[in-house]
């Protein structure tokens, strides 16, 4: 019987190449998201069992919903999220609470569900996407940052428990810098550093995953960036991250 793998967010980007990436190792997949024609495009080039929920995540009740719809699987990758540009001061409330429903609330929530069946069986792998953003000060971007931050204490913490009780199930986050999908242009932001293919990040983070690795970051740059996070005082890297944000902004 073959393995099975849920990915929010697959519609597009790292996601839509996740969903592509385990297919071709042989899981059947159910695969989430707001768009109907963009996941029936996506199962038309899966050649795995694939099962397609319409859904909006920014909704708690969804959530549950879908956990009951779906039960048990062996990898749950928790990618939907989104970005918003701008002041703090000066950045919609409606959007933002959506932001932290999407990006907070939905990975709590099916984490948590998700994963006491996995414990119940003592097998699965959850990977909730964070990025490199979640290891910064993000001055410009502040909910986006801060909600990545959220899932990367969250799941670095649950996976700790996990080991500590001799559990075989990981909870890993996938920590990547900029891709080249549309966040981009939901957020309404560019980045200076180097993009990498949503393809590779896919092909790099499965490979990474399926070896039981629970802290995956794709590409040297972001590797040493999150390195000088470490060590770079977090009032002067609040201050580049700014300077950098205001300078591509202004660029567009």
């Amino acid at each position: 019987m073959a393995k099975r793998a849920l990915i929010t967010g697959a519609s597009s980007g790292i996601g839509r190449d996740m969903a592509k990436e385990l297919a071709s190792r042989g899981y059947d997949l159910v695969i989430v998201a707001r768009s109907k024609d963009k996941l029936e495009e996506l199962k038309k080039e899966i050649n795995t069992n694939v099962e397609i929920i319409v859904m909006d995540l920014s909704v708690k009740e969804n959530c549950i919903e879908l956990y009951n719809k779906v039960g048990y699987v062996d990898i749950l990758v928790n990618n939907a999220g989104f970005g918003i540009f701008g002041k703090f001061t000066e950045t919609d409330l409606q959007k933002e609470l959506d932001l932290i429903n999407t990006n907070i609330i939905a990975v709590h929530i099916l984490t948590k569900l998700f994963l006491q069946e996995m414990v119940k069986k003592n097998s699965g792998y959850i990977l909730n996407v964070s990025s490199i953003a979640g290891h910064l000060p993000g001055p410009l971007m502040d909910a986006y940052y801060a909600s990545k931050s959220y899932v990367y204490i969250l799941s670095t913490s649950i996976n700790e428990e996990l080991r500590k009780d001799k559990s075989k199930v990981k909870v890993g986050t996938l920590n990547p810098g900029p891709v080249k999908t549309n966040f981009n242009n939901v957020a309404n932001v560019k980045f200076s550093l180097h993009s990498l293919t949503s393809e590779y990040v896919a092909k790099y983070t499965v490979d990474k995953m399926l070896k039981g690795k629970v802290d995956i970051t794709p590409g040297l740059e972001i590797k040493f960036l999150r390195f000088a996070a470490k060590i770079v005082p977090n009032n002067l890297m609040a201050k580049m991250v700014h300077i950098r944000q205001t300078r591509k902004k202004k660029e567009d």
